[in-house]
Protein backbone atom coordinates (compact mmCIF):
# COMPACT_ATOMS: atom_id res chain seq x y z
CA UNK A 1 0.00 0.00 0.00
CA UNK A 2 2.79 2.52 0.95
CA UNK A 3 4.26 2.10 -3.13
CA UNK A 4 1.33 2.59 -4.50
CA UNK A 5 1.33 6.33 -2.40
CA UNK A 6 4.61 6.35 -3.26
CA UNK A 7 4.48 5.66 -7.07
CA UNK A 8 0.49 8.32 -6.99
CA UNK A 9 3.06 11.17 -5.08
CA UNK A 10 5.95 11.02 -7.65
CA UNK A 11 3.70 10.77 -10.55
CA UNK A 12 2.00 14.03 -9.44
CA UNK A 13 5.56 15.87 -8.67
CA UNK A 14 6.38 15.00 -12.37
CA UNK A 15 3.45 16.17 -13.99
CA UNK A 16 3.42 19.75 -11.86
CA UNK A 17 7.50 20.03 -12.72
CA UNK A 18 6.69 18.99 -15.79
CA UNK A 19 4.08 21.74 -16.50
CA UNK A 20 5.92 24.03 -15.22
CA UNK A 21 9.21 23.75 -17.39
CA UNK A 22 8.66 26.23 -20.32
CA UNK A 23 8.72 25.32 -24.04
CA UNK A 24 11.11 26.61 -26.33
CA UNK A 25 9.49 28.83 -29.11
CA UNK A 26 9.18 27.00 -32.40
CA UNK A 27 11.84 29.21 -34.79
CA UNK A 28 9.75 31.52 -37.09
CA UNK A 29 6.76 31.88 -34.48
CA UNK A 30 6.00 35.29 -33.33
CA UNK A 31 5.54 35.51 -29.37
CA UNK A 32 2.60 37.07 -28.32
CA UNK A 33 3.36 39.12 -24.96
CA UNK A 34 0.16 39.97 -22.93
CA UNK A 35 -0.12 43.65 -21.64
CA UNK A 36 -1.94 44.41 -18.35
CA UNK A 37 -4.29 47.33 -18.62
CA UNK A 38 -2.57 49.87 -16.05
CA UNK A 39 -5.13 52.16 -14.38
CA UNK A 40 -3.79 55.07 -12.57
CA UNK A 41 -4.18 54.86 -9.05
CA UNK A 42 -6.66 57.40 -7.57
CA UNK A 43 -5.21 60.92 -5.71
CA UNK A 44 -6.66 60.29 -2.25
CA UNK A 45 -9.73 58.01 -0.82
CA UNK A 46 -11.74 58.94 -3.70
CA UNK A 47 -12.34 59.96 -6.78
CA UNK A 48 -12.39 63.64 -7.67
CA UNK A 49 -14.49 65.25 -9.85
CA UNK A 50 -14.28 68.45 -12.15
CA UNK A 51 -16.45 71.25 -11.35
CA UNK A 52 -19.91 70.66 -12.64
CA UNK A 53 -21.32 74.28 -13.86
CA UNK A 54 -24.65 73.17 -13.26
CA UNK A 55 -23.96 73.82 -9.95
CA UNK A 56 -24.15 77.30 -10.35
CA UNK A 57 -27.50 78.82 -8.75
CA UNK A 58 -29.14 81.60 -10.88
CA UNK A 59 -30.52 84.54 -8.92
CA UNK A 60 -34.29 84.82 -8.17
CA UNK A 61 -36.21 87.52 -10.37
CA UNK A 62 -36.67 90.28 -9.03
CA UNK A 63 -39.29 93.29 -10.02
CA UNK A 64 -38.94 96.84 -10.14
CA UNK A 65 -42.34 97.07 -8.20
CA UNK A 66 -40.88 94.60 -5.75
CA UNK A 67 -38.25 96.73 -4.46
CA UNK A 68 -38.77 98.81 -1.34
CA UNK A 69 -35.55 99.61 -0.69
CA UNK A 70 -32.12 99.73 -2.47
CA UNK A 71 -28.85 101.04 -2.14
CA UNK A 72 -25.75 101.26 -4.11
CA UNK A 73 -22.18 100.86 -2.84
CA UNK A 74 -18.51 100.00 -4.22
CA UNK A 75 -16.44 98.22 -2.69
CA UNK A 76 -12.39 97.11 -2.67
CA UNK A 77 -11.37 93.52 -2.09
CA UNK A 78 -7.75 92.86 -0.90
CA UNK A 79 -5.87 90.34 -2.07
CA UNK A 80 -2.80 91.00 0.50
CA UNK A 81 -5.74 90.13 3.36
CA UNK A 82 -5.23 87.05 4.38
CA UNK A 83 -9.37 85.86 3.32
CA UNK A 84 -8.95 86.82 -0.24
CA UNK A 85 -5.84 85.72 -0.47
CA UNK A 86 -7.38 82.98 -2.32
CA UNK A 87 -8.19 84.86 -5.67
CA UNK A 88 -3.93 84.89 -6.27
CA UNK A 89 -3.45 81.38 -5.34
CA UNK A 90 -0.51 79.93 -7.73
CA UNK A 91 -2.69 77.25 -9.13
CA UNK A 92 -5.61 79.35 -10.35
CA UNK A 93 -5.91 82.88 -10.41
CA UNK A 94 -8.59 85.34 -10.86
CA UNK A 95 -7.09 87.82 -13.32
CA UNK A 96 -5.93 84.22 -15.03
CA UNK A 97 -9.32 83.89 -15.45
CA UNK A 98 -10.65 86.86 -16.96
CA UNK A 99 -7.93 87.40 -19.13
CA UNK A 100 -8.52 84.03 -20.59
CA UNK A 101 -12.13 84.46 -20.88
CA UNK A 102 -11.62 88.26 -23.01
CA UNK A 103 -8.64 86.21 -25.16
CA UNK A 104 -11.12 83.63 -26.02
CA UNK A 105 -13.81 86.21 -27.12
CA UNK A 106 -16.16 84.68 -24.17
CA UNK A 107 -16.21 87.54 -21.86
CA UNK A 108 -17.06 91.65 -22.83
CA UNK A 109 -15.20 94.09 -20.92
CA UNK A 110 -16.40 97.79 -20.48
CA UNK A 111 -13.84 100.71 -20.65
CA UNK A 112 -13.57 103.35 -17.46
CA UNK A 113 -12.36 106.29 -19.97
CA UNK A 114 -13.58 107.18 -23.52
CA UNK A 115 -12.09 105.82 -26.04
CA UNK A 116 -12.47 109.21 -28.06
CA UNK A 117 -10.81 111.48 -25.75
CA UNK A 118 -8.89 109.40 -23.05
CA UNK A 119 -10.57 110.90 -20.07
CA UNK A 120 -11.67 109.55 -17.60
CA UNK A 121 -16.00 108.78 -17.45
CA UNK A 122 -17.81 110.53 -14.60
CA UNK A 123 -20.23 106.80 -14.96
CA UNK A 124 -16.85 104.72 -15.62
CA UNK A 125 -18.69 102.01 -14.23
CA UNK A 126 -22.03 102.05 -15.97
CA UNK A 127 -20.84 99.54 -18.82
CA UNK A 128 -21.51 101.95 -22.04
CA UNK A 129 -18.05 101.57 -24.24
CA UNK A 130 -17.38 97.80 -25.00
CA UNK A 131 -13.91 97.17 -25.95
CA UNK A 132 -12.46 94.80 -28.23
CA UNK A 133 -10.45 92.20 -27.40
CA UNK A 134 -6.93 93.87 -28.71
CA UNK A 135 -8.09 97.01 -26.45
CA UNK A 136 -9.16 94.78 -23.55
CA UNK A 137 -5.53 93.25 -23.49
CA UNK A 138 -3.68 96.62 -24.55
CA UNK A 139 -5.29 98.13 -21.20
CA UNK A 140 -4.58 95.24 -18.61
CA UNK A 141 -0.85 94.46 -19.71
CA UNK A 142 0.10 97.64 -21.49
CA UNK A 143 2.44 97.93 -24.16
CA UNK A 144 5.89 98.73 -25.15
CA UNK A 145 8.12 99.98 -27.91
CA UNK A 146 8.56 97.95 -31.00
CA UNK A 147 11.85 97.23 -32.00
CA UNK A 148 13.66 99.41 -34.67
CA UNK A 149 14.53 98.35 -38.46
CA UNK A 150 17.23 98.78 -40.52
CA UNK A 151 15.89 102.39 -40.81
CA UNK A 152 15.66 102.97 -37.20
CA UNK A 153 11.95 103.22 -37.29
CA UNK A 154 10.55 102.13 -34.53
CA UNK A 155 8.33 99.29 -35.19
CA UNK A 156 4.05 99.65 -33.61
CA UNK A 157 3.81 99.34 -29.76
CA UNK A 158 4.09 95.47 -28.42
CA UNK A 159 2.08 93.72 -25.99
CA UNK A 160 3.63 93.35 -22.33
CA UNK A 161 3.90 89.68 -20.57
CA UNK A 162 0.37 89.49 -18.24
CA UNK A 163 1.53 90.13 -14.50
CA UNK A 164 -0.63 88.82 -12.34
CA UNK A 165 0.92 89.83 -9.06
CA UNK A 166 0.16 93.29 -10.48
CA UNK A 167 -3.63 93.44 -9.97
CA UNK A 168 -3.85 93.02 -6.08
CA UNK A 169 -7.24 94.40 -5.91
CA UNK A 170 -10.55 94.19 -6.89
CA UNK A 171 -13.64 96.26 -6.74
CA UNK A 172 -17.08 95.64 -7.16
CA UNK A 173 -20.33 97.36 -8.05
CA UNK A 174 -22.97 96.00 -5.85
CA UNK A 175 -26.47 96.59 -4.80
CA UNK A 176 -28.73 96.26 -1.62
CA UNK A 177 -32.28 95.57 -2.36
CA UNK A 178 -35.25 95.02 0.18
CA UNK A 179 -37.64 92.55 -2.06
CA UNK A 180 -41.14 92.52 -0.54
CA UNK A 181 -42.02 90.04 -2.21
CA UNK A 182 -39.70 87.75 -0.84
CA UNK A 183 -38.98 89.62 2.34
CA UNK A 184 -35.76 89.51 1.54
CA UNK A 185 -32.58 91.83 2.20
CA UNK A 186 -29.74 90.99 0.09
CA UNK A 187 -26.92 92.21 -1.92
CA UNK A 188 -26.72 91.56 -5.92
CA UNK A 189 -22.87 92.36 -7.20
CA UNK A 190 -23.86 94.61 -10.67
CA UNK A 191 -19.70 94.57 -11.73
CA UNK A 192 -16.53 93.52 -10.52
CA UNK A 193 -13.17 95.13 -11.86
CA UNK A 194 -9.28 94.47 -11.71
CA UNK A 195 -7.04 97.09 -10.71
CA UNK A 196 -3.69 98.16 -10.64
CA UNK A 197 -1.31 100.57 -9.38
CA UNK A 198 -0.88 103.16 -12.09
CA UNK A 199 1.07 106.17 -10.61
CA UNK A 200 0.68 105.75 -7.14
CA UNK A 201 -3.35 104.93 -7.38
CA UNK A 202 -5.02 102.32 -7.69
CA UNK A 203 -7.35 102.48 -10.90
CA UNK A 204 -9.93 99.67 -12.64
CA UNK A 205 -8.34 98.39 -15.67
CA UNK A 206 -12.24 97.42 -17.51
CA UNK A 207 -15.44 96.75 -15.56
CA UNK A 208 -16.54 93.41 -16.40
CA UNK A 209 -20.65 92.52 -16.13
CA UNK A 210 -20.91 90.12 -13.54
CA UNK A 211 -24.34 88.19 -14.40
CA UNK A 212 -22.17 87.57 -18.11
CA UNK A 213 -19.44 86.48 -16.33
CA UNK A 214 -21.01 83.62 -13.66
CA UNK A 215 -21.07 80.92 -15.32
CA UNK A 216 -16.82 81.50 -16.42
CA UNK A 217 -16.64 81.88 -12.60
CA UNK A 218 -18.86 79.31 -11.52
CA UNK A 219 -16.45 76.26 -13.53
CA UNK A 220 -13.35 77.15 -11.72
CA UNK A 221 -12.68 75.89 -8.72
CA UNK A 222 -11.61 77.96 -5.32
CA UNK A 223 -8.68 76.40 -3.61
CA UNK A 224 -10.17 76.21 0.12
CA UNK A 225 -7.83 76.09 2.60
CA UNK A 226 -9.94 75.07 5.24
CA UNK A 227 -11.49 72.17 3.60
CA UNK A 228 -9.95 70.08 0.52
CA UNK A 229 -13.18 68.36 0.23
CA UNK A 230 -15.23 71.20 -0.39
CA UNK A 231 -16.08 72.69 -4.09
CA UNK A 232 -16.15 76.07 -4.24
CA UNK A 233 -15.78 77.93 -7.42
CA UNK A 234 -15.16 81.58 -7.51
CA UNK A 235 -18.65 82.39 -8.20
CA UNK A 236 -19.67 80.54 -4.88
CA UNK A 237 -16.75 83.02 -3.32
CA UNK A 238 -18.99 86.34 -4.17
CA UNK A 239 -22.32 84.92 -3.68
CA UNK A 240 -21.92 83.40 -0.46
CA UNK A 241 -19.70 86.86 0.71
CA UNK A 242 -16.81 84.84 1.65
CA UNK A 243 -14.53 87.93 0.70
CA UNK A 244 -13.46 90.90 3.54
CA UNK A 245 -14.00 93.90 1.95
CA UNK A 246 -14.26 97.42 2.52
CA UNK A 247 -16.71 100.70 1.38
CA UNK A 248 -15.01 102.79 -0.90
CA UNK A 249 -18.07 104.46 -2.00
CA UNK A 250 -21.91 105.27 -1.88
CA UNK A 251 -24.52 106.93 -3.58
CA UNK A 252 -24.09 110.74 -3.84
CA UNK A 253 -25.29 113.58 -5.43
CA UNK A 254 -21.92 114.55 -5.86
CA UNK A 255 -20.13 111.19 -7.30
CA UNK A 256 -17.46 111.47 -5.08
CA UNK A 257 -15.75 108.35 -3.60
CA UNK A 258 -14.97 108.35 0.62
CA UNK A 259 -11.62 109.83 0.20
CA UNK A 260 -12.82 112.57 -2.16
CA UNK A 261 -15.96 113.31 -0.38
CA UNK A 262 -13.84 113.82 3.14
CA UNK A 263 -10.82 115.67 1.07
CA UNK A 264 -7.88 112.90 2.56
CA UNK A 265 -5.23 113.51 0.88
CA UNK A 266 -3.36 109.69 2.35
CA UNK A 267 -5.76 106.81 1.33
CA UNK A 268 -4.01 105.05 4.30
CA UNK A 269 -6.06 107.68 6.26
CA UNK A 270 -8.33 106.18 8.99
CA UNK A 271 -11.39 108.23 8.54
CA UNK A 272 -11.40 106.21 5.44
CA UNK A 273 -12.12 103.64 7.37
CA UNK A 274 -14.12 104.93 9.75
CA UNK A 275 -16.82 105.60 7.22
CA UNK A 276 -16.93 102.61 5.76
CA UNK A 277 -17.82 101.27 8.17
CA UNK A 278 -20.25 104.16 9.16
CA UNK A 279 -22.00 102.72 5.83
CA UNK A 280 -21.99 99.07 6.96
CA UNK A 281 -23.19 99.93 10.32
CA UNK A 282 -26.02 102.15 8.61
CA UNK A 283 -27.19 99.47 6.45
CA UNK A 284 -27.02 96.92 9.22
CA UNK A 285 -29.26 98.94 11.36
CA UNK A 286 -31.58 99.48 8.18
CA UNK A 287 -32.16 95.73 7.96
CA UNK A 288 -32.52 95.17 12.00
CA UNK A 289 -35.00 97.86 12.14
CA UNK A 290 -37.11 95.64 9.38
CA UNK A 291 -37.66 92.85 11.91
CA UNK A 292 -38.51 94.78 14.79
CA UNK A 293 -41.22 95.11 16.74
Amino acid sequence: MKKILYTIILLLFGTASFAQTPVAPVSGTPVLKKTKIKTPPKDGFYARKDVDSSVMVPYPDVREEDVFYSKRVWREIDLRDTINSVLKSETSKLIDILMDAVANEELTVYSTKDTASGKLLEDNDSFKIALTTEEALRSARGTSEGDPDSSGKVGAPVLKRLRSDEFLKYRIKEDWILDVKRSVFEPRIVGIAPMKLVEDHWQPVFWVYYDEARPILSKSKLVNPSNDASVLTYDDFFVRRLFSSNIVKETNPANKTIIESLNLTDPKDPRKLYESERIKKGMADYEQSLWEY
